[in-house]
């Protein structure tokens, strides 16, 4: 598998920085810095210029040798000061520059008013900026898909087996997300994408459930939410299980929400809108008499972060290209009674239907 190319994500970054009005921006948000230089520690910040000889990576000592082994190529500057290194003078030379563009969107209050002042020292224009790396990593390269598709046969595997095995009457909402979790680890992934949601019964109407000690009952369906994570990267995906004979009205549940994720499969093609996407898998719910209770979008993008752009919403108007790693997880939640909610993480192609990564059975598998 080849590597990233991390100089042309940052020269595709470079080619809007002037529409912008500055001459650098200052890149702060960790998965940003990661995306752009290959670095994970916990305090770095990615400065880029004019030109690719601008460009350096700002952390401090402890990271100097990480900096260096996950930055090859990528100028280092130890400062624990990255607005003075950005704005100029000292360890960028004499000369501060006349407009620094900041990620408005990942600098606190206090960063913030810190870089305000620091600025006007120096006479320099501070250019707020949201989304530019974000709208980069909206479109996966080849090893970003490799990376997703490692972390989400991990998670498939795993939750395969949790459901032909594990999911019986008696067993509880946390030992099954315990359990699950680890088998990410023992099949090759770092860690986990996100806490697992493991939702039994009427708990299954609360869509971000944290698990309990509740134990499943016959009669029970059971949603499982949860994703392994592969070198930084995410996987995402929901399944429902019945537990024994299902309620009645739960079964129509899952078969309108599994038409509705269909259809917004369906609907994810290259120069649609997420919010095309959305409106597909929402008519088939509303039109089923279920609108009110479908409580959330129909999904998100999905990568170094387990949401990020494109949003998959009511009237989102991003549009979808070969590439676009998003999620489609349709939901119906009755409270009282339970939920069903079926996802995937698939990616738009240049050529029709999405590939899914997460492609295994969406039928209501009775245990």
């Amino acid at each position: 598998m080849t590597g990233p190319d991390h100089a042309a994500r940052r020269g595709r970054l470079r080619a809007v920085l002037a529409a912008n009005g500055a001459d650098r921006l200052l890149i702060t948000s960790p998965p940003n810095v990661r995306y752009l230089s290959g670095f994970t520690g916990s305090n770095g910040q990615v400065l880029i210029g004019a030109s690719p000889d601008d460009d350096v990576l700002i952390t401090d000592d402890r990271y100097a040798e990480r900096a260096a082994a996950e930055a090859a190529g990528l100028a280092i500057v130890l400062s624990r000061d990255a607005g003075r290194v950005a704005i100029g003078g000292g360890d960028r030379g004499p000369t501060p520059v006349a407009a620094l563009a900041v990620e408005a969107d990942h600098l606190t209050w206090d960063a913030a008013e810190r870089l305000r002042i620091l600025a006007a020292e120096h006479d320099t224009e501070v250019v707020a900026t949201t989304g530019l790396v974000a709208a980069l990593r909206a479109v996966k390269d080849d090893h970003e898909v490799d990376l997703l598709a490692r972390a989400c046969a991990i998670t498939t595997s795993a939750l395969e087996e949790l459901c032909a095995v594990r999911v019986t009457a008696g067993a509880t909402e946390r030992e099954l997300a315990v359990w699950l979790e680890r088998r990410f680890l023992d099949l090759g992934a770092d860690g986990v994408a996100f806490p697992s949601i493991v939702a039994g019964g009427p708990n299954g109407a609360v869509p971000h459930h944290a698990p309990t000690d509740r134990p499943l009952v016959p009669g029970d369906l059971l949603t499982v939410d949860c994703g392994a994570l592969v070198d930084g990267y995410h996987a995402d995906c929901t399944r429902t299980v019945a537990v024994g004979d299902p309620r009645g009205e739960l079964v129509e549940v899952h078969a309108v929400v599994a038409r509705a994720q269909e259809a917004g499969r369906a609907a994810a093609v290259a120069g649609a809108t997420s919010g095309d996407v959305d409106l597909a898998a929402r008519t088939v719910i509303e039109d089923a008499g279920y609108g009110a209770a479908f409580v959330h979008g129909t999904g998100h993008g999905v990568g170094l972060e387990v949401h990020e752009a494109p949003a998959v919403a009511r009237g989102a108007t991003a549009t979808l290209s070969p590439g676009t790693a998003l999620t489609v997880e349709p939901g119906v939640y009755l409270p009282g009674t339970g939920g069903v909610r079926i996802e995937d993480t698939i990616v738009v192609t240049a050529d029709g239907a999405p590939r899914v990564l997460t492609d295994t059975s969406r039928s209501l598998r009775l245990r």
